[in-house]
């Protein structure tokens, strides 16, 4: 059986919250959104968990994990560097956006050698999704294609009050494999309705990065309460990190003529890549739990409140790595 190894993605500096997301305290006994997710893989069977995190963070990230998960967890870091490109390939001038979060996971490929699950680090996620990846990943292995999988969350468990959310809108088959999965990058409630917007490169945005209300140019388009989506909860096989590695330089050949600044190698794009080729399998899990999460300063509250509540119910210890 294998020993399934967890990827946390924690490089993102939290551009929209406004400062080091990651690493501000949400639980009553100082945990940081991160902790929960660990606990929650620690009780489901991992063992060992990889952060992929920028240099200049180490130390404090360090300091922190070291004194909770890090008495409970093999941990290892790796480091999302924008220079970290195939041979022959230069960083743009000008260029401070990381690379997207197929980039990212690319990062810990030295230290996996089992397969591995995927999460963000300001994402609340749920024991039940820890449990059902965990158990997949076991006797997870590759044949004739990459045998992936992934949590799907009901829309309407994954929104915030307090602007928008970029979500992978998933489709599954009869079966249960995900058919194809398309990154919308805006959905918010509008006037009772969950909607995303089809955006123009012209369009304006708020201080935020939010669209405001009916843009010209662009249209909100509904989707319906139970639609699954990705929050970057994935599984897969040591063959990913082969898949990455092939299909990076691919991207930066279309990205860097058109889009040197921006332009993201998003894990997402990877999967619905492979599934549109015949190359891989995504078996779609579920989870009833409702996704909490900082994506904004104001979202802050909401999480220490919920977190609170579920300690009180018991579903976590007061010190979780006591």
């Amino acid at each position: 059986m294998n020993k399934p190894i967890l990827i946390v993605m924690a490089a993102g500096m939290g551009s929209r919250y406004g400062g080091l997301k990651q690493m501000d305290p949400v639980g009553t006994n100082g945990e940081l959104i991160i902790d929960f997710s660990l606990y929650d893989a620690w009780k489901a069977g991992f063992e060992k968990v990889i952060f992929v995190i920028k240099r200049e963070m180490e130390a404090d990230f360090r300091a922190i994990i070291d004194r909770g998960a890090g008495r409970k967890l093999q941990v290892e870091y790796a480091f999302q560097d924008l220079a970290d490109l195939p041979a022959g390939y230069q960083v743009p001038a000008d260029r401070v956006k990381p690379w997207g979060t197929g980039h990212a996971v690319l990062a810990a490929r030295a230290a996996v050698d089992q397969p591995f699950a995927v999460i963000n680090a300001d994402d609340f996620y749920g024991a039940e999704a820890f449990q059902n990846i965990y158990d997949f990943l076991r006797s997870a292995s590759d044949d004739e294609k990459r045998r992936f999988c992934m949590v799907g969350y009901r829309i309407e468990n994954t929104l915030t009050e307090n602007g928008s959310v970029a979500r992978g809108v998933c489709t599954a088959d009869e079966n249960g494999f995900l058919r194809e999965i398309i990154e919308r990058t805006k959905i918010q409630r509008n006037q009772g309705k969950i909607q995303y917007f089809e955006e123009d490169d012209a369009l304006q945005t708020d201080s935020k990065g939010d669209w405001k209300g009916d843009l010209q140019g662009g249209r909100w388009t509904d989707i319906a309460e139970g639609t699954l989506v990705s929050m970057n909860l994935w599984g897969f096989t040591e063959g990913m990190m082969e898949e990455l590695s092939l299909r990076f330089p691919a991207f930066l050949d279309r990205t860097l003529p058109e889009n040197p600044l921006k332009g993201e190698f998003f894990l997402p794009f990877v999967v619905d890549e492979l599934i549109r080729e015949g190359g891989a399998s995504v078996k779609v899990l579920t989870s009833s739990d409702k996704w909490h999460g900082v994506t904004y300063r104001e979202d802050r509250d909401s999480v220490m409140r919920a977190l609170a509540e579920m300690k009180a119910q018991g579903r976590y210890p007061f010190d979780l790595w006591a």
